[in-house]
């Protein structure tokens, strides 16, 4: 609850500075940490990095559509990040969200534990300072479109877009 009432007062404080701008985030795409035995065998699979690339582009256009936020484009950075995995480059993921200009920097990653037991997570991070704002996870069942939409669309509903969990509505 504590990382929530940050995440409310750090976009209050940019939906309410001078000229109302929106907090600028830079959504970076998600990343699979495949453990399964499945994904071991037979490596990466060419619907999985689909699905991956369609939940970064879910998460851009609900917080755009939103209001709440200014999407910023990662084109300029995206191929020097996918050369890491951004949870564990030791803040590379702030670093390029300070080339581009933003506030906040979201990253993700789907864990895949098996082709019915998958994990997504997001996490916040304050771009200016590197600080983990909030982090939110989300298991769910099976390796279809449906369920990796419905997974992601639950974490914007139930926390990232909550009411009172960002701007004024």
């Amino acid at each position: 609850m504590q990382t929530l009432s940050r995440l409310i007062a750090l976009i209050l404080a940019f939906s309410t500075a001078a000229h109302a701008e929106l907090a600028k985030v830079a959504i970076f795409d998600l990343e699979l940490v495949d453990t399964s035995l499945q994904g071991e065998v037979d490596g990466p699979r060419a619907d999985e990095e689909r699905r991956l690339r369609e939940t970064g582009d879910q998460v851009r256009k609900a917080l755009t559509e939103s209001g709440r936020f200014a999407v910023i484009d990662i084109a300029p950075v995206r191929a020097a990040a996918q050369e890491h995995h951004l949870q564990s480059c030791g803040g590379c993921d702030v670093k390029y969200a300070q080339q581009l200009g933003a506030d906040l920097a979201i990253t993700g990653v789907v864990q895949k534990v098996s082709n019915l037991i998958l994990n997504i997570k997001l996490y916040v991070r304050e771009a200016h300072t590197g600080r983990l704002v909030t982090a939110m996870s989300a298991d769910f069942r099976g390796n279809t479109d449906e369920s990796w939409s419905r997974a992601t669309s639950y974490l914007l509903r139930n926390r990232l877009l909550a009411p009172g969990y960002g701007a004024p509505q």
